[in-house]
């Protein structure tokens, strides 16, 4: 008796899918693990080297050296030539801590904070709850790290996000026409990077970095370093509570996913309160479709559900919404990068 189609593709089935999606977190903490080890720095800097000579190096445990490298080679992270161990060219690029594009932090913040809350992800589906510890809310930590204690720690940090928020800022300076504008704030802009991108491609523009007092001596030394002090100002304040910078333009860039709805609903009512007539405000975020398979949003969305009281990425018609809500006008969106949306709306 034929069998029947059903059983012919059940036949046909393999669990090999579910064993890789089920062992993904292991490449993702080996890639955790040697961001830790300053791996690709060492690499970088004093060339290809042997196992032996990595393990010494490094101080790494025999039983574990030589697999931890190869899983390394196998994800492309590394590259084996003989005997010896390499970056390979993305390693080498977003990897080693001496490059202005290393995203290290990044790494360093996943393992401390992200890869734990996600550990506990069953229990957030039964409570709702965040499953990290939230960010003391203080005058020493940014980015949940003691700024005073592990300053070098915000500075990886820090260089993580400008080596995004510098594509950001290039893809905003050309999509934006700032010709009718003087004056920008970047609110929550850490040290400003973004900030200086935007300003030195319009140099009509004078800009401001707005965040928490923290953040100043970070800003001052990024912004010195690249000699836009002239242009770029910092303020400090929380955009909760205080009076915001007088600005043409306002933009919030991974801000809005830090927070619920009704914390939102908040900082667009007073970007609206603030802004002049005509003003622009600029809103940028991993922003959701509605395609239930979208999977790096989606993932991004449930981390910030994991590290946060109210947070989560959200979809461009609830920002509409909001915007609309908040009093703004003439609003448009547009793609950034691969995987952003900007919006932006007028007063």
């Amino acid at each position: 008796m034929p069998e029947s189609s059903a059983a012919v593709r059940t036949s046909a089935l393999t669990p090999e899918p579910i064993h890789r999606v089920l062992l993904a977190y292991c490449g993702s903490k080996v890639l955790m693990s040697a961001v830790e080890v300053d791996l690709f720095s060492v690499l970088a800097q004093e060339g290809p080297a042997t196992e032996a000579e990595l393990r010494r190096t490094l101080n790494l445990h025999p039983r574990f050296s030589r697999h931890f490298l190869d899983a390394l080679v196998a994800l492309e992270l590394l590259e084996a030539h003989g005997d010896r161990y390499a970056n390979s060219p993305l390693a080498d690029h977003f990897l080693d801590r001496a490059k202005p594009t290393c995203i290290g932090g990044f790494a360093e913040m996943t393992s401390d904070t992200f890869y734990p809350a996600w550990g506990r992800l069953t229990k957030a589906l039964h409570t709702g709850q965040a499953q990290a510890p939230l960010p003391p809310d203080d005058e020493n930590h940014l980015f949940r790290v003691n700024a005073k204690e592990q300053p070098d720690r915000v500075r990886r940090f820090m260089s993580s996000m400008d080596s995004h928020s510098t594509r950001i800022g290039e893809e905003l300076a050309a999509l934006i026409d700032w010709s009718g504008y003087s004056r920008f704030a970047d609110l929550g802009g850490a040290r400003g990077n973004l900030t200086a991108v935007v300003a030195k491609a319009h140099p009509h523009l004078s800009g401001v970095c707005f965040d928490r007092p923290q953040s100043r001596p970070f800003f001052d030394e990024h912004i010195g370093r690249l000699g836009l002090t002239d242009r770029v100002t910092f303020q400090a304040g929380d955009f909760f509570a205080d009076p915001l910078p007088d600005a043409d333009v306002l933009i919030y860039g991974h801000v809005l996913h830090d927070w619920g709805p009704d914390s939102r609903r908040t900082l667009l009512n007073r970007a609206h309160q603030t802004l002049p007539p005509g003003g622009t405000l600029v809103i940028y975020d991993r922003m959701l479709d509605g395609s239930p398979r979208d999977l790096a949003k989606l993932m991004y969305s449930m981390t910030f559900m994991l590290a946060s009281g109210g947070g989560s990425e959200y979809s461009v018609e609830e920002c509409g919404d909001w915007l609309r809500e908040a009093g703004f006008t003439e609003i448009s969106a547009q793609p950034l990068l691969h995987d952003h949306t900007v919006l932006i709306a007028r007063k």
